[in-house]
């Protein structure tokens, strides 16, 4: 049954000019971002000839290539999350879904995993530009998968906290300004931790944006991929708790 929630939810997307729409931008913006790197990186070719243990292709191109799709997903992400169940709820359809032969588990995880495969068919797409790198250069592929990882990790957190948003919120523009305004906190968290010259550990770990830079600057940490591990986990109890409470109102 999740299966067949998470392929309903897929094809639902599809069939809206919606992610068509966002598909088409996103690659049209990262594929500039991604020349505008190879152009720079072209033009310190020379001079990073002459330097020992130089940064290569991966560190100039790769690297702020996953850096720039992270910001533009952070403000994607929302837009296809905020209608999977407050739209549900606007249409008065929500109280057939509960009342069909479904848990809220089979339910979440289903719209979740559905969302998750678009967003999954994004980094697919940002992934292969740096593999047409090869033709011309050599890629660090260890650092290229943690790019990856980091990047999926990432996508699949700001999907639980839109579902989330979508459970709680009446209107799918209500859950998708939520969702920005949460993800954006998390994101400069630990921007505000040096503000009075002290660092806040609390602040430091819960910032997701240092958890993805660690990953993606090749430093595999148990500590970051169970933060990923534990926010998709959290924010998915937090949604099928939700949709119980609504199914008992009912």
């Amino acid at each position: 049954m999740i299966f067949s929630i998470a392929s309903r939810e897929l094809r639902t997307l599809f069939l809206s000019p919606l992610a068509w729409s966002i598909l088409a931008v996103l690659q049209f913006i990262l594929a500039y971002l991604f020349l505008t790197q190879i152009e720079t990186f072209t033009s310190f070719q020379a001079q990073l000839a002459t330097i020992d243990n130089a940064p290569g292709i991966t560190d100039i191109i790769v690297l702020p290539l996953f850096g720039n799709a992270s910001i533009i997903l952070l403000l994607v992400t929302p837009l296809l999350t905020m209608r999977l169940v407050s739209e549900e709820r606007r249409n008065k359809t929500l109280s057939l879904l509960l009342s069909a032969p479904l848990s809220g588990t089979e339910i979440i995880l289903g719209k979740f995993f559905g969302i998750l495969g678009m967003l999954m068919l994004i980094v697919a797409l940002i992934s292969l530009m740096p593999i047409s790198l090869i033709v011309g250069g050599e890629l660090d592929w260890g650092k290229f998968a943690c790019n990856i990882l980091a990047l999926s990790l990432l996508v699949a957190a700001f999907a639980s906290i839109g579902l989330y948003m979508s459970c709680i919120a009446s209107h799918p523009t209500i859950a998708a300004i939520c969702s920005f305004g949460l993800l954006l906190l998390l994101w400069i968290l630990d921007w505000t931790a040096g503000i009075k010259g002290q660092e806040s550990e609390v602040f430091h770990y819960l910032s997701i944006l240092k958890h993805f830079q660690n990953i993606q600057s090749g430093l595999l940490n148990t500590v970051d991929i169970s933060y990923f591990l534990l926010f998709i986990g959290t924010f998915l109890i937090l949604s099928i708790r939700r949709l119980e409470n609504d199914r008992l109102q009912k």
